[in-house]
């Protein structure tokens, strides 16, 4: 099958088409379908010609296009591409009359041909979702058209059906409820759906979240309602507003039956911030806040939400105009007040993770604009202050390092960042970004003792990691040493590092050799090479590049390459073959040999990747790749 595809270039399903015409019965099947549905159209292709939003000639292209659609989604193979272009045709059709309507100011027998239009592309996404369920980016394509085109009945239609399927998605429980409540305003219909989603994820905390949030929508949507409804002095009848849900107890139901559910200080401070975005929960803010700290007042984020809250609170009115001096006096006093809050949690609590939230808090007011240099200075020396005695406490936490350092670097405090550099090393001394980040300055000051420390750091680092202190070396080599001593290196990366991490020390020892002492070098380096595994694909890449630069490119030795390539590549990689082929192809190959490379490549390679190949070797075969 594959030979005779290939060899006339047809496409895929060629062979599929001359098997399906050769039965006349579901041949005519087929035809009648696809011709009823053709004739379904010409209603609403009539009146598009009748009123002048197409021309007869731009109707015929229509019907020629959609006829070709349509068979391809009524034949025995179906795939999911032809729906996709079917559904997309018929967007962009919808698209193209809208504009029409606009340019010619014509509004009206909207029914008789959108609507049709809407329905037969519901019709093909009911076809795609169901032939394909698993496909959730198709549905996803499906409620955004509901949405686009208002069509509410038809979009509860698809949620159920996508619920049914998926239920293990909370993400989509979760948008099917936040329509009903937006869109739809039915706030039960919200509710029925989060009660049967949390029955599939008892523990699920943006399922809670989300519900928590729509509960206080609603109460605040019955406040306004009642608010309105009294301004106006209406009766509103039989209807009647509880107090309680007014004041948010939904709301508060659904927080005591989430916090027994999912543990941590984290997620209940979620709550508490959706609870802030409503004006009428102060109570209910308090009593939130309240459970925290009996709960979890030794919890770095507890802490880190109480002071953090001394920067919302208002300061006195003050009489006086307030000047731009004044407003920055304020917010240093703001900032005090959260430090003291942080001095106090870090005394109370003296962890990583508590002075990690300190010092990030200084890092965000440090970062922050403000044409005050006084309260830049002040924080500033608060930032850095914050740095040292979390060091001093041996409690600084080791991705905080590199943002010390920077800063120092920044403030031109060499010394001081040398200082912390090494203090960096001896805490984590088996941490590879630690040793990485202080050969990096070292090498920036062009100290005397890099080689001493690269060597300490091979010591406490283990192999499985070492492979960024390995580049770093041979980089920092090619620039103060001779070609020698950083070749005798790179020699020594390839016994030193693990066989996975040898491959990219390969790579950059071909690209020295080559950029150092040319292509003798370069091929020299590869002859050495070629048959220590393992090694990537970029590797014989690289080499082949090299040989193509070369004045007297060798087409043997760039046969070589490949042969050597596809040894170890071949199975998986259809490019591969292709580029193979290409070369061949060019002035210097010889096209014969492409049957041979074709044939062993359809051997060689597997699953998938063989459709790959051959649908790139037919686009190959007729000039388009």
């Amino acid at each position: 099958n594959r030979k005779s595809r290939s060899c006339t270039g047809e496409p895929l399903g060629g062979r599929r088409r001359r098997v399906l015409l050769r039965d006349p019965e579901a041949c005519q099947i087929m035809a009648e379908r696809v011709e009823q549905r053709i004739e379904d159209r010409i209603p609403e292709l009539e009146q598009l010609e009748r009123v002048g939003l197409f021309t007869h000639k731009e109707i015929k292209a229509v019907i020629k296009k959609t006829s070709a659609l349509e068979y391809k989604i009524q034949r025995r193979a179906l795939h999911k591409e032809d729906f996709i272009s079917y559904i997309q045709y018929e967007i962009n059709l919808l698209e193209l009359i809208k504009k029409r309507r606009a340019r010619i100011g014509y509004s009206f027998k909207k029914e008789e041909i959108e609507y049709s239009i809407v329905q037969r592309i519901h019709g093909v996404f009911k076809r795609a979702t169901t032939k394909w369920k698993d496909d959730i980016q198709l549905w996803l394509s499906h409620v955004a058209f509901c949405k686009k085109w208002n069509r509410k009945i038809q979009l509860s239609k698809v949620f159920s059906s996508l619920l049914a399927l998926h239920p293990n998605k909370p993400a989509l429980w979760i948008m099917a409820a936040k329509w009903e409540m937006e869109n739809r305003l039915s706030s039960e219909n919200a509710r029925q759906l989060f009660l049967r989603a949390l029955r599939f994820h008892p523990e699920c905390p943006k399922l809670y979240q989300e519900y928590f949030r729509m509960e206080l929508m609603h109460a605040e949507k019955q406040r306004k309602e009642k608010k309105m409804f009294e301004q106006a002095k209406m009766d509103t009848g039989e209807f009647s507003y509880s107090e309680d849900v007014l004041n948010g107890e939904l709301a508060r139901i659904v927080w005591r039956e989430a916090i027994q559910k999912i543990k941590g200080a984290e997620f209940q401070l979620t709550l508490l911030s959706i609870a802030k975005l409503f004006d009428f929960t102060e109570d209910f803010q308090k009593e939130i806040l309240d459970k925290l700290q009996a709960e979890h007042a030794n919890d770095p984020f507890v802490w880190d939400y109480m002071a953090r809250r001394e920067m919302e609170m208002d300061s006195p009115p003050s009489k006086e105009h307030p000047s731009k001096q004044l407003k920055a006096l304020e917010v240093a006093h703001k900032e005090e007040r959260c430090c003291r809050v942080f001095e106090e949690a870090v005394t109370s609590l003296p962890t990583e993770d508590m002075w990690k939230c300190y010092i990030t808090f200084c890092l965000e007011r440090f970062n922050r604009k403000t044409n005050c240099e006084e309260l830049r200075q002040k924080r500033l020396e608060r930032m850095l202050g914050t740095f040292s005695q979390a060091h001093e406490s041996q409690l600084l936490p080791a991705s905080l390092y590199k943002q010390w350092l920077q800063i120092l670097l920044e403030l031109d405090l060499q010394q001081k960042a040398e200082e912390v550099a090494a203090a960096a090393t001896k805490r984590f001394s088996q941490l590879v970004e630690m040793w990485e980040m202080r050969l990096q300055l070292l090498i920036k000051q062009n100290s005397d003792g890099l080689a001493s420390c690269f060597q300490e750091a091979f010591r406490a680092v283990k192999d499985k990691d070492s492979l960024p202190l390995w580049i770093l070396w041979v980089e920092w080599s090619e620039t103060v040493n001779s070609k020698a001593e950083t070749e005798a290196l790179y020699q020594k990366s390839l016994l030193a590092t693990l066989p996975a991490d040898s491959v990219m020390m390969k790579q950059k020892y071909l690209e020295w050799a080559y950029r150092t002492g040319g292509y003798k070098k370069a091929r020299k380096v590869f002859t050495s090479l070629h048959e220590s595994r393992p090694f990537s694909l970029e590797f014989f890449k690289k080499m082949i590049e090299i040989e193509k630069e070369q004045e007297s490119c060798k087409m043997v030795n760039i046969r070589e390459y490949y042969e050597r390539a596809l040894r170890e590549f071949g199975a998986m990689e259809p490019d591969l073959w292709l580029a193979y082929i290409r070369e061949e192809l060019s002035s210097q190959g010889k096209p014969e040999n492409c049957g041979t490379i074709y044939w062993r490549a359809m051997k060689m390679l597997q699953g998938e990747q063989v459709e790959n190949f051959i649908s790139k070797y037919t686009l190959l075969q007729t000039g388009h790749l």
